[in-house]
């Protein structure tokens, strides 16, 4: 009874009812570009591309855009460019000191990194287009099919790509300023899920027609699935809050000042970052593979292992990375000393310790404390899906197991979630949860990016 009074609650917020209205129509949009087949290309030809796109990078490609890539549709690239545009735009914001001066203009400043991001997001667009058209028309004349000729159309299917990429980003903008949660990671989302149906069923299908354990072995599966999502909850939820004093200050007859408050400091700072940073070096390998070969023309012992990934070695350097990533990643995002020092401009200070110098190494070491069991958990949720395999689970619902694909879909959804009950709670309505409010996060998972 308490879900269906939430929901009528919720249809009786006109603002918020719009919201999600907007929401489910753009979702739908997208859902319905990810099936428009590229012009020109037949589409009972793509059973190699969808071969192809089963596992690997590829598979992660594919997830990320809802099955468009296999498709070979309009939409194939996805929001997968954005990304990259945006990782680099953050690592330059970084290192560059113009565009962290940049970053301090506050909204203008904001709003020229923002189309710096999209000029870039065009530049990757315009060679990722051309690269996934090469593989297409290779994957089609495996199957005695092909591209049509000619320079005209690789430059307009470019252009397609292209234009069905920034509309996709167009989209998640949309349902940023009308729609509910971050558009960007909702897109995201929207393509994970997409896959897991389909993932499901198949592994449910294996199972009986093979009789490998039948619907009891299913069933397990399912309950290991969420330990695994609970684990991660706890690992994007986990805080260390640190207790702030603000001295008390008298302007006429108001005191200002003098309330408790918190830091919340994240376990996991990093968010999914140093995965996506671990897998990219962890492909590097793969992509050489034709440059180290034995004797007789096949891939060396080494390749081997680094492109199998349910080798121990290949889960071992992977989740070593992992960790020295999110200590690096923690370290350039996390400053103490500029904390401390906008504690002391407030007239703040932590209680029993000085400010200044103290007040900053003293959140430099809680944060030395938190990331290390932080980091373990991100590379132990990180190698998950190669245990799933390695259990006999299928490559494609071992994908949900673990990995970047599960810590942002349970990000987006808990941000989303805290959004709705955001309008609830100003409404004076109840929470979501019975127990207490969801806790809110710094951002969708693209903030992460």
């Amino acid at each position: 009874m308490r879900l269906v009074d939430t929901i009528k609650n919720i249809w009786k917020i006109e603002d918020l009812r719009k919201r999600i209205l907007i929401t489910i129509l753009y979702v739908v949009i997208y859902r319905l570009g990810s099936f428009v087949v590229l012009p020109g290309v037949d589409s009972t030809a793509l059973t190699n591309l969808a071969s192809q796109t089963s596992e690997g990078l590829m598979a992660l490609l594919n997830m990320f855009s809802g099955g468009a890539f296999s498709n070979a549709s309009i939409f194939a690239l996805g929001i997968m460019p954005y990304i990259s545009a945006s990782i680099v735009m953050q690592l330059a914001a970084i290192i560059v000191p113009s565009m962290q001066k940049m970053q301090r203009e506050g909204e203008s400043g904001r709003r020229k990194i923002n189309q710096w991001t999209r000029y870039l997001t065009v530049l990757i667009l315009l060679i990722q287009a051309p690269a996934y058209l090469l593989n297409l028309d290779m994957q089609l004349r495996a199957a005695a099919s092909a591209l049509p000729s000619g320079f005209l159309y690789r430059v307009f299917a470019t252009v397609v790509l292209a234009a069905g990429s920034m509309f996709v980003l167009w989209l998640g903008e949309r349902i940023t300023d009308k729609g509910v949660g971050n558009g960007i990671s909702f897109i995201i989302l929207i393509g994970i899920i997409a896959r897991l149906p389909h993932a499901l069923i198949a592994e449910f299908n294996y199972r009986l027609i093979s009789s490998s354990g039948g619907l009891v072995a299913f069933l397990a599966e399912i309950v290991f699935l969420l330990f695994v999502t609970a684990g991660a909850i706890l690992l994007v939820q986990g805080t260390r809050k640190v207790p702030v004093q603000y001295a008390k200050r008298v302007v006429g007859n108001k005191q200002y000042g003098g309330a408790r408050q918190y830091i919340p400091l994240k376990v996991n700072a990093a968010n999914v970052m140093p995965i996506i940073f671990a897998q990219a070096i962890m492909f590097i390998p793969i992509s050489l593979a034709s440059y180290f070969t034995g004797g007789d023309g096949t891939p060396s012992r080494f390749i081997q292992v680094l492109s199998d990934n349910t080798s121990f070695w290949y889960n071992f350097i992977f989740a070593t990375l992992i960790i020295l990533f999110t200590y690096f990643y923690t370290a350039i995002t996390i400053n103490p000393t500029q904390m401390a020092d906008d504690l002391k401009r407030n007239n703040g200070f932590i209680p029993g310790v000085k400010p200044g110098r103290n007040t900053r190494d003293y959140l430099d070491g809680i944060m030395d404390r938190i990331t290390l069991p932080g980091a373990f958990f991100l590379a132990l949720v990180a190698i998950m899906p190669a245990f799933a395999e390695l259990l006999g689970i299928s490559p494609a619902f071992a994908q949900f197991f673990g990995g970047t694909s599960l810590l942002i879909l349970v990000g987006v959804v808990l941000d989303t979630l805290q959004q709705v009950e955001s309008h609830l709670l100003m409404r004076h309505y109840d929470g979501l949860l019975k127990s207490g409010r969801i806790k809110g996060r710094t951002g969708g998972a693209v903030s992460a990016y």
